[in-house]
């Protein structure tokens, strides 16, 4: 047994005692990929994990996932192969780390859907909820165009991209029958309304990312209104 080990969690704790505690990156992405979850980055690391990461998004966007080069990262981010190494196992850890912060996002907007109830107020609050998806999603588009191409990503990759999507049809399905729960009334499989729904949801936007043009705004209410007929609600 080595002597930091033997000296036991009291003295551990002690010693920890008073120091504050690690600061989180503001995105998790900034925590850098494998090979540097055991360490702390300085600021310095975090910014070079930054140009990593934007450089990579540049580069996924423009040549897909399965076109990417650790070599054209790199390139991009002015930044050494040994450097990269430091902070990204490969490409696929460099897409991971990107993912993070869209699951991040999109949780987030997940954890918002409201209490949608049957009148212009519910209306109002689900439209809103709708634009909110339409900026996040637009703000990570090029991640989850890549990951809804299941043949593209690595299965884990894909399988955390699946759990969201189902995290965001259960907040769904909560949040438009709940009002209607409580009237006492029942509606038949919720469940897969919301899956259509936040299927259309996610196909519309995901031609408005690849830049088929469509009025944004006119759009997210459309769906929201359709959302709202979908689940029985009327104004």
């Amino acid at each position: 047994m080595n002597q930091e080990a033997s000296r036991g969690p009291a003295n551990a704790a002690s010693r920890g005692a008073g120091r504050p505690p690690k600061k989180q990156p503001a995105r998790p992405s900034l925590g850098g990929g494998t090979p540097a979850q055991d360490r702390e980055l300085r600021a310095q690391g975090r910014e070079t994990v930054r140009r990593l990461l934007e450089a990579g998004m540049v580069e996924f966007e423009d040549r897909g996932f399965h076109g990417v080069r650790v070599d054209d990262v790199v390139r991009r981010a002015g930044i050494s192969h040994g450097t990269f190494y430091l902070y990204f196992s490969n490409k696929e850890d460099l897409f991971k780390a990107l993912l993070k912060d869209a699951l991040h996002d999109m949780e987030i907007v997940a954890g918002d859907f409201p209490v949608v109830t049957s009148d212009g107020t519910g209306l109002s609050v689900l439209r809103q909820w709708v634009r909110k998806f339409f900026r996040a999603y637009a703000a990570h588009a090029t991640v989850i165009r890549i990951l809804s191409q299941a043949d593209l990503v690595p299965e884990e990759v894909f399988g955390d991209g699946l759990r969201l999507f189902f995290s965001i049809a259960e907040a769904m399905t909560t949040g438009m029958t709940a009002a209607a729960q409580a009237a006492g009334k029942q509606q038949e499989r919720a469940e897969l309304t919301a899956v259509a729904c936040l299927m259309m949801l996610e196909r519309v936007n995901y031609l408005i990312s690849a830049e088929v043009q469509l009025p944004e705004d006119e759009m997210a209410d459309r769906i929201a209104d359709i959302m709202f007929a979908a689940f029985g609600l009327a104004v």
